[in-house]
């Protein structure tokens, strides 16, 4: 194995301890939840085979579905972020960027990392919440849920970013 595949499964292996230990417990106004795991997919380089990220996005949905007691909904929902991230990275890297080129935000700059971070995070928090409610009854309530925790997971993971730079 290589040192970059040990640094990315240490890094899946934190971010899932730190959710589980505690991020579950945080619940802001009993909708807030920050799900920072996200991260994980957001950090995929360019070039990275889509067959990994699918895996790599599901088996970590999975594992937090077994965690949170939420069967499948955490596994479709990063599998979704993890078949759209590269097609989003493309849209906001340079044009003369490297091959191998990671997602952060020294590397993209700060505004195009957050724009980039920001869609990925609504889009899973949009379908987590859906398929975990799997009912549009309380449309203000799932809506509020979202919106939230997206606007938390993404404060959360800007602050770790800047300390990461």
């Amino acid at each position: 194995m290589t040192i970059d595949k040990l640094r990315q499964l240490a890094i899946f292996v934190i971010l899932i301890l730190a959710q589980v230990l505690v991020l579950n417990r945080i619940q802001l106004f009993h909708c807030a939840t920050p799900l920072l795991y996200v991260y994980f997919v957001v950090m995929f380089p360019r070039n990275y085979p889509r067959w990994a990220c699918l895996l790599w996005g599901f088996a970590l949905g999975l594992v937090m579905d077994m965690f949170t007691n939420t069967p499948g909904v955490a596994a479709a929902s990063m599998t979704m972020v993890a078949f759209i991230q590269p097609v989003l990275l493309e849209l906001f890297l340079p044009r003369d960027a490297e091959e191998n080129i990671k997602a952060k935000a020294k590397t993209l700059g700060m505004g195009n990392f957050a724009i980039l971070t920001a869609i990925l995070v609504l889009v899973y928090c949009l379908l987590f919440f859906a398929l975990e409610t799997f009912s549009f009854f309380n449309g203000l309530y799932w809506l509020q849920c979202a919106g939230a925790s997206a606007l938390l997971t993404f404060v959360l993971i800007m602050v770790l970013e800047s300390i990461r730079s």
